[in-house]
């Protein structure tokens, strides 16, 4: 059973907010947002819960617990980075009743980005207590085998195999992200690392199979970035018209094109022109299927998920209501 750090119920006609909050995102940027976030909720008498994440997994199992209580309808807030918010919809046990709003305190914040959150975090409190949850937004889906058993997480932002997935990796435990985070820079990481990665990362030959039918050979397989959002990696557009409530996923994948040749790339990819390149595709579709016959990187929402050979995205159509 997890702790309720702090429960605070004197309005009793109004609804429980729940806040699941990461005070160490962003080298403790976490616990300052929610600080003014508390004094305000106390000053507008809004009676609300925090459950403060402990450990790497832990807003999973609180999202878990939250969305199992028994209330009609729950309003949850997730105080923190893209990682945390990974974490908490993938222990949403019951997105019908879940109400879900984020107030972004990471270094890459694409989630917020995308869902076109910004403002000061009383400013976005404030927002989050005039809406009434109506929108919706579509989630993504995919599903890996690890020593003969299936996997699955879901994602909001981004899934891929490839380089971009070693760059997540690599990000997860940089000091370079340590470095640029305490100077505002934290969004420069993920480009910084994919200039060092460029030529050690791994390439294979991959079979694709889109919406279950259109199958493809991609030989020397760089990556492909599987986008519910436009953007990943601290703003890259990988597909620059991509739609959250399209009830279709952005497939950009880049192959055949010699590792060298990458570099040339980057800055194109930066600015939303890179699908001018032979060797660049951007698809969408509802799911899709990749083979390789080398195992590559695999990411969700920047998480590091292992390394695959056969791996399958699907869309979730307006899975999630928001708070904005």
């Amino acid at each position: 059973m997890a702790i309720v750090n702090q429960c605070v119920t004197s309005i009793e006609d109004k609804n429980m907010i729940h806040f699941i909050v990461n005070e160490h995102s962003r080298s403790g940027k976490g616990v300052r947002v929610w600080r003014q976030i508390e004094a305000l909720l106390k000053k507008e008498e809004e009676p609300y819960r925090i459950w403060r994440t402990e450990y790497v997994g832990h807003a999973t199992k609180l999202a878990k617990e939250i969305s199992n209580l028994d209330e009609k309808e729950i309003k949850l807030v997730v105080v923190g980075g893209d990682g945390t918010i990974n974490e908490v919809v993938n222990g949403i046990a019951d997105f019908g009743k879940i109400r879900f709003g984020i107030i972004p305190t990471g270094s890459g914040n694409d989630c917020a980005r995308g869902l076109g959150i910004s403002g000061k975090p009383e400013e976005l409190l404030l927002r989050i207590l005039e809406s009434n949850g109506n929108q919706s937004i579509d989630l993504g889906k995919v599903s890996w085998q690890e020593n003969d058993r299936i996997n699955s997480r879901v994602f909001m932002i981004s899934s891929g195999v490839g380089m971009d997935a070693l760059v997540c990796k690599k990000a997860m435990t940089s000091r370079i992200k340590k470095v640029l985070n305490r100077i505002g820079l934290g969004k420069l990481t993920y480009l910084i690392i994919t200039v060092q990665s460029i030529l050690s990362m791994q390439t294979a030959n991959t079979r694709v199979i889109i919406d279950r039918e259109r199958k493809t050979l991609y030989k020397n397989h760089i990556f492909s970035a599987v986008m519910n959002f436009r953007a990943e990696g601290g703003g890259v557009p990988m597909a620059p018209a991509a739609d959250a409530k399209d009830g279709l996923l952005s497939v950009c994948t880049i192959h055949g094109i010699p590792k060298l040749c990458t570099f040339f790339v980057l800055p194109f990819l930066v600015t939303a022109k890179h699908e001018r390149f032979h060797g660049v595709k951007i698809e969408n579709c509802r799911t899709c299927e990749f083979v390789m016959d080398t195992p590559l990187v695999l990411h969700t929402d920047g998480e590091y998920c292992g390394e695959v050979t056969q791996v399958e995205f699907e869309c979730l159509p307006n899975r999630l209501k928001l708070l904005i």
